[in-house]
C-alpha cells in the first residue's frame, strides 16, 4: 500500500521501484492530477485507487484500461461533468465513488462494462436532474447512494435492472413526486431512505414492487396523507419512520398490513387525531416515538389509544401538551416498559394510571400537579418501584404546598376540601335526527374554583372550529359556591356530514375533562332513482325490472308480487336479482307471472313502494284436447272447446268449412267455449271446427260429431228414456242460470221487493222435455256456477256471466202494442242472469227469497226456452212440471204491468205440488220438450192447485 495524499503532485507518470512489484493500494487523496495516472508494470496489480479532490474533469477509459485487476475506485470530489457510455473500459470493478463531482448528465449504456462485477455504486453531490428509465443495467449491485442531487421526479422503472440491490438512498434531492413503479424491479431491496424531500403522500404506487422492503426512512418531508391500501405491497416493513412531516391525523386504515412492523417514528408531526384502533394490527410493535405532537387528548380521555399494542417496549410521549393522566390511558400496553412522558404540564394522575406497564423506566417531569387525595398514591408507588430515578415532580396547588416536591409531601396534606378541576354533570346524548333538521346538543360541568371555564366540541376527536356554540355561567350555592358552565352545540339543517360522535371538554386552569360521547345519526326516507315500468311480454322470453332508490342509510330493496312475496319464478329458480345493476330478471316467462309487483324500499327512516304491471301475452291454445263425439238421434251433444291465451281469445265455430246454422236447438255456454246440440239430429253430425284468436294469433281445432239414429219416439222405453235426457238438459239450463244468480243476489233482493209489493198473478205456460247429455263437464257445479277452473282454464269474456244462448227464432210473444214481438235470447239481453226477450218491457224474473238458501234455488228459477212441436203441436204442461219433490214458490213476473196490490213480506203463495216429471202419462213422449215464455202476458192467471 502506498498513500501519496497530500503532496501537491501534478504529475501523471510515476515509475514505482520494481522492487515494489507487489503493490495493490495507491492513495493520491488532495493533489492536483488531471488524469489517472499510471504506475508502469506494477499498474496491472493495483486493486484499489483512491484520487479524491483531486482536479480530474473526465474519466477516461484508455488509463484505467491498464488496471486489470482493480476493484475500488474513488474519483470523489473531482471535476467530472458527464459519464459516457465510453468511459469505463470492461473491468473487473466493485467499488465506485463518484460522489461530490459535477456530473449532470448519465448516458445510456455508461456503466453497462462494469455490469457484471460491480457491486457499489456512489453519486452522491452531483448535479444529476434526470436519471434515465432502464440506465442501471448492473444485476450485481447492492448499494446505490444518490444523496444530494437535483433529482425532482422519479419516473416508473427508473430502477429496473438492479436485481440485487438492497439498499438505495436518495435524500436531500427535492423529490416532489414518485410515480407508480418507479422502484418496480428492486425484487430485493431491504432499505429505502428518502429524507429531507418533498413528498406530500405515502402510497401504494410508488411502493408498487417493495415486497422485501424492512426500513423505510421518509422524514423531513411534507407528508400530509397516508393513503389506506398504502402498505399492500411492502408488508415486511420493520422500521418506518415519519417524524418531522405535516400529518395532522391518523385514520384507522393508516397502518392495515404492517403486521411484522418493530419500530415506528411519528414525532414532531403535528398529529391532533388519532382513529379508534388504528394501531390495533401493530401486534409486533416494540418502539413507539410521538414526542411533540398534539395527542394530549389521548392520555387524558379515557379511549384506549394504545389498545392492541401487547409488544410495545418503549412509548415516547414528550411534549404533547398532557395535563392529566386517566387511570386507562396506558390500557392493553403489558409490555411496556420505557415510559416517556418529559415536557407535559402534567396536574393529575388517576390511581393505577400504571398498573397494567412493567415500568423499568419512567420519565417524568412536571411541577403542575394538582396535589389533593386523588394524588395521595403517587409518591409511595414511585419509591416501591423504583422509578424516581428518571422522576421530578412538584405541587402547584393548593398554593401552601406550591413549589414543594410531591415526594415530600407529608401524606395527611394530601386532602380534597374542594373540586377545582372541571367536573362534567350533564352529557350530551345520542340523537337520531332526520336530515335538513336541526339538532341541541348540551354540556354542562361545575368547578369549585373561580378560575374561568373554556370550553370545546369535538367530532371523532377532532376539534370542531367553527361551531355554533352557546355558553352559559352561573354560580350555585352547593356547600359552598360552585360556578356551573353550560354549553350547548347547534346543528342547523344536519346532513350526513354531521354523523359522528360529538363529545365536550371543559377546561380550566387545573385541568380538562371530557364528556360521554353521543353519536349523532342522520337518516333519510327512500326517494327512487329508477321506478319499474309496465311491461307487456310474451311468454318464453325474459322480463326486465329496474328499480333503484337514494336514502340514508342506503335503503334495502325487496319485491312483491301481488302484495305476497311467493314468487312463481322464485320457486322455479327464473328469477335474478342483480344488485349492483339494480335489475330484477324473471326469465323464460311463464303466465302465472303476469301480476303488479312493488319494488319496496326501506331502511330504519322508513320505506316506500313503486308497482309495476307485468302483462304475459299468449298465442291461443287449447287447454284440453278435443275430443269427438257420438251421440244417438234426440240426445243432446256437447262439443267442448277448452281454450287459453292472454289477452283472452275469441270464440267462433264452424260446421264443415262452413258457416254454423245457429237453430232454437243450439246454445253456447262460458264464453263459447261449449257448443250444446239439443235434439241432436243426422244434419248436425259433421266436422265442427273451434276458431281461437287474439292479437298473437289464431288457432284451430275440430271436433268429429257422430249422430246414430234413434228408435221409434212411441215406444214406451224410448219415453222413459227421453224422460231421462230431459232431466239433463234442464238441469244443464238451471245450472248456468243459477251461476248468474249467485254473481247478482244484490239484484235478486231488489227484484223480490217490488215483487211483492206488485201482487202480481203470474200464468204458466206448458214446457216440454229437454235432452240432455249425462256427460256434463266437470268444471260447471251443481248449482250452475262455474266451479274453480282446471289449471289453465281461463274465462275469455272478463266480468260477464256464464249463459246459455239460444238464438232468436221463430218464436213469438206479444209486445208492449199487444203485437208479436221476436224472443231474442243473447248476452245484450241478459239482466242479472235472466233471460228474457229484447222488447223488455216483458222479462220475467226468477228470484231466492231472503229466507232461502242457496242450495235451495235450483228449483226456483224460471227458464224459458223456445217451444218443439215435434211430439203434439198443442200439447202443454203446467209450470208445476218443472218441480220434482220441492215444496218452494216459483214466481213469474210481468215487469211493466202495475198493480195496487200490495204482498207484505209475510205472505206466502203457495207452490206447485206437481212433480216436474210427474202428471198425465198423455204427457209421456218420445220427444224433448222444452220450457217456454209465456204465450199471452195480457192477464197473467196465478196458479191453482196441482195443474
Amino acid at each position: 500500500s502506498r498513500d501519496l495524499s497530500h503532496n501537491h503532485l501534478l504529475s501523471s507518470n510515476w515509475s514505482i521501484d520494481l522492487s515494489v512489484h507487489t503493490l495493490q493500494e495507491v492513495k493520491m487523496n488532495y493533489n492536483e492530477l488531471s488524469e489517472i495516472p499510471y504506475f508502469g508494470e506494477t499498474t496491472s496489480n493495483i486493486t484499489l485507487l483512491s484520487l479524491v479532490h483531486n482536479t480530474i474533469p473526465e474519466i477516461n477509459a484508455e488509463q484505467l484500461q491498464v488496471y486489470l485487476s482493480l476493484e475500488n475506485l474513488d474519483l470523489s470530489s473531482n471535476l467530472i461533468s458527464e459519464i459516457k457510455a465510453s468511459s469505463f473500459p470492461r473491468m473487473q470493478l466493485k467499488y465506485l465513488n463518484l460522489s461530490n463531482n459535477r456530473i449532470t448528465t448519465l448516458e445510456a449504456g455508461c456503466l453497462d462494462n462494469l455490469s457484471s462485477s460491480l457491486m457499489v455504486i456512489k453519486l452522491n453531490r452531483n448535479r444529476i436532474s434526470v436519471i434515465p428509465p432502464k440506465i442501471f443495467r448492473l444485476p450485481h449491485v447492492q448499494f446505490l447512494e444518490l444523496k444530494r442531487n437535483r433529482i425532482k421526479i422519479v419516473e416508473s422503472l427508473t430502477f429496473q435492472g438492479l436485481e440485487s440491490l438492497k439498499s438505495l438512498k436518495m435524500q436531500r434531492n427535492g423529490i416532489s413526486r414518485l410515480m407508480d413503479g418507479a422502484f418496480f424491479g428492486l425484487g430485493n431491496i431491504e432499505e429505502l431512505e428518502l429524507e429531507h424531500n418533498n413528498l406530500t403522500e405515502v402510497n401504494k404506487g410508488w411502493l408498487y414492487g417493495l415486497r422485501t422492503l424492512q426500513q423505510l426512512y421518509v422524514s423531513q418531508n411534507a407528508i400530509t396523507r397516508i393513503s389506506p391500501d398504502a402498505w399492500e405491497f411492502c408488508q415486511r416493513l420493520a422500521e418506518l419512520d415519519l417524524s418531522y412531516n405535516q400529518l395532522t391525523r391518523l385514520k384507522e386504515s393508516a397502518f392495515v398490513g404492517l403486521g411484522l412492523l418493530e419500530k415506528l417514528n411519528l414525532g414532531d408531526n403535528h398529529i391532533n387525531h388519532i382513529a379508534d384502533g388504528v394501531f390495533r394490527g401493530l401486534t409486533n410493535l416494540q418502539t413507539l416515538d410521538l414526542r411533540n405532537n398534539e395527542i394530549s387528548w389521548a392520555i387524558e380521555d379515557a379511549n384506549e389509544a394504545f389498545v392492541g399494542l401487547s409488544r410495545l417496549d418503549k412509548l415516547i410521549l414528550q411534549g404533547n401538551q398532557i395535563k392529566s393522566i386517566t387511570k386507562k390511558a396506558f390500557s392493553g400496553l403489558e409490555g411496556l416498559e420505557h415510559l416517556d412522558l418529559s415536557n407535559n404540564a402534567i396536574m393529575s394522575i388517576q390511581e393505577n394510571a400504571f398498573a397494567q406497564a412493567q415500568l423499568k423506566e419512567l420519565v417524568l417531569n412536571t411541577s403542575s400537579l394538582l396535589c389533593d387525595c386523588q394524588l395521595k398514591w403517587l409518591p409511595q408507588w414511585l419509591s416501591e418501584s423504583r422509578l424516581l430515578q428518571a422522576v421530578s415532580v412538584s405541587c402547584a396547588h393548593p398554593e401552601w404546598l406550591a413549589g414543594q416536591s410531591l415526594l415530600s409531601v407529608d401524606p395527611d396534606d394530601f386532602v380534597c376540601d374542594n373540586f377545582p378541576k372541571p367536573q362534567i354533570r350533564v352529557h350530551p346524548e345520542t340523537t337520531v335526527a332526520l336530515r335538513g333538521t336541526n339538532v341541541t346538543l348540551m354540556c354542562a360541568a361545575v368547578s369549585s374554583s373561580d378560575s374561568p371555564m373554556a370550553t370545546a366540541w369535538r367530532k371523532d376527536s377532532e376539534l370542531l372550529y367553527d361551531a355554533e356554540v352557546e355558553n352559559f355561567a352561573r354560580y350555585q350555592q352547593q356547600s359552598g359556591e360552585v360556578l356551573e358552565y353550560t354549553t350547548v352545540l347547534h346543528l342547523f339543517n344536519v346532513n350526513f356530514t354531521d354523523e359522528g360522535k360529538y363529545q365536550c371538554i371543559v377546561t380550566n386552569h387545573f385541568g380538562s375533562n371530557y364528556s360521554n360521547k353521543a353519536k349523532l345519526t342522520v337518516n333519510e326516507l327512500p326517494s327512487f332513482l329508477k321506478t319499474p315500468m309496465d311491461l307487456t311480454i310474451r311468454t318464453g322470453a325474459m322480463a326486465r325490472l329496474e328499480c333503484a332508490a337514494e336514502g340514508h342509510p342506503p335503503p334495502q330493496i325487496s319485491w312483491q308480487k301481488d302484495g305476497g312475496t311467493d314468487f312463481p319464478a322464485a320457486r322455479e329458480r327464473r328469477m335474478h336479482v342483480m344488485p349492483e345493476d339494480d335489475v330484477f330478471f324473471i326469465a323464460n316467462v311463464k303466465m302465472e307471472d303476469m301480476g303488479i309487483y312493488s319494488c319496496m324500499a326501506q331502511n330504519i327512516a322508513g320505506g316506500l313502494s313503486a308497482n309495476a304491471t307485468l302483462t304475459v301475452l299468449e298465442t291461443p291454445s287449447f287447454m284440453r284436447p278435443l275430443e269427438d263425439r257420438t251421440v244417438t238421434r234426440g240426445e243432446t251433444a256437447v262439443l267442448q272447446c277448452i281454450a287459453g291465451g292472454s289477452p283472452a281469445p275469441r270464440l267462433n265455430w264452424t260446421k264443415d268449412d262452413g258457416p254454423l246454422t245457429v237453430t232454437e236447438r243450439h246454445f253456447f255456454a262460458a264464453a263459447n267455449q261449449l257448443l250444446i246440440i239439443v235434439d241432436a239430429g243426422l244434419e248436425d253430425a259433421g266436422k265442427y271446427t273451434c276458431i281461437m284468436s287474439n292479437t298473437l294469433g289464431t288457432e284451430r281445432g275440430h271436433i268429429y260429431l257422430n249422430v246414430l239414429a234413434s228408435p221409434n219416439c212411441d215406444s214406451s222405453q224410448s219415453a222413459l228414456v227421453h224422460e231421462e235426457d230431459g232431466w239433463t238438459t234442464v238441469g244443464i239450463v238451471i245450472i248456468v242460470v243459477v251461476c248468474c244468480v249467485v254473481g247478482t243476489s244484490l239484484v235478486w233482493v231488489i227484484v223480490i221487493y217490488h215483487m211483492r209489493r206488485k201482487n202480481e198473478d203470474y200464468s204458466i205456460t206448458n214446457t216440454e222435455e229437454m235432452n240432455l247429455p249425462a256427460d256434463i263437464p266437470s268444471y260447471l257445479s251443481s248449482q250452475g256456477t262455474l266451479s274453480e277452473p282446471q289449471e289453465g282454464y281461463s274465462n275469455l269474456e272478463a266480468g260477464s256471466h256464464q249463459q246459455l244462448m239460444p238464438p232468436a227464432g221463430s218464436y213469438m210473444h206479444k209486445g208492449t202494442d199487444g203485437g208479436a214481438a221476436p224472443l231474442v235470447i243473447c248476452s245484450d239481453c241478459y239482466d242479472n242472469a235472466n233471460i228474457y226477450s229484447r222488447t223488455r218491457e216483458f222479462c220475467p224474473y226468477a228470484f231466492i227469497s231472503e229466507e232461502e238458501p242457496l242450495d235451495q234455488t235450483l228449483p226456483n228459477l224460471m227458464v224459458q226456452m223456445p217451444k218443439e212441436t215435434r211430439c203434439t203441436q198443442n200439447e202443454t204442461s203446467a209450470l208445476g212440471n218443472l218441480l220434482a219433490d220441492r215444496d218452494v214458490p216459483v214466481f213469474l213476473t210481468n215487469r211493466d204491468k202495475k198493480s195496487d196490490k200490495k204482498i207484505s213480506s209475510q205472505q206466502v203463495i203457495e207452490p206447485f205440488q206437481v212433480p216436474l216429471w210427474g202428471g198425465s202419462k198423455d204427457l209421456a213422449c218420445s220427444h224433448p220438450q222444452f220450457l217456454h215464455h209465456p204465450l199471452a202476458h195480457e192477464a197473467p192467471q196465478p196458479p191453482r192447485g196441482d195443474g
